[in-house]
């Protein structure tokens, strides 16, 4: 599937080439902190399917507790989370942050994991009442 995408300013813009059923959940303290927010949910897609169209963004190193480290790569102006790679063999993957991706709503996760680290209210969110709008 092609999609493209942006930052909430729209400085980092990009087009990749995905497949929708390799989008995921991410529930580690990591993502939870990153993102600010309950989980992260991320579009994977092979390197040379991912280019830039637009500004460069700014990097984030994060060495995780095994020794692996993340790039995490955001926008300088507005600070969105746009998307991350790795180093060594974890560099061939590109996780495109799904709130960025233009075609968001055709695109379900399909796999969570770090479900151990998942908050305890996540599943009954649809019992909240709530309005369409703001």
């Amino acid at each position: 599937m092609r999609i493209d995408g942006q930052c909430h300013c729209g400085f980092v813009t990009y087009e990749a080439e995905i497949d929708p059923d390799d989008v995921a959940i991410c529930h580690c303290t990591d993502c939870q902190q990153l993102t600010g927010s309950a989980y992260r949910v991320t579009a994977g897609t092979a390197r040379e399917n991912f280019h830039l169209t637009g500004g460069e963004p700014k990097l984030y190193v994060k060495t995780a507790q095994n020794g692996r480290k993340r790039l995490q790569f955001f926008c300088p102006n507005c600070g969105s989370p746009v998307y991350t790679t790795g180093t060594d063999a974890d560099a061939e993957e590109v996780g495109i942050r799904l709130g960025t991706i233009n075609q968001r709503r055709a695109l379900a996760p399909k796999a969570q994991i770090w479900r151990s680290s998942a908050l305890p209210w996540i599943h009954d969110i649809e019992t909240l009442p709530g309005h369409d709008r703001d």
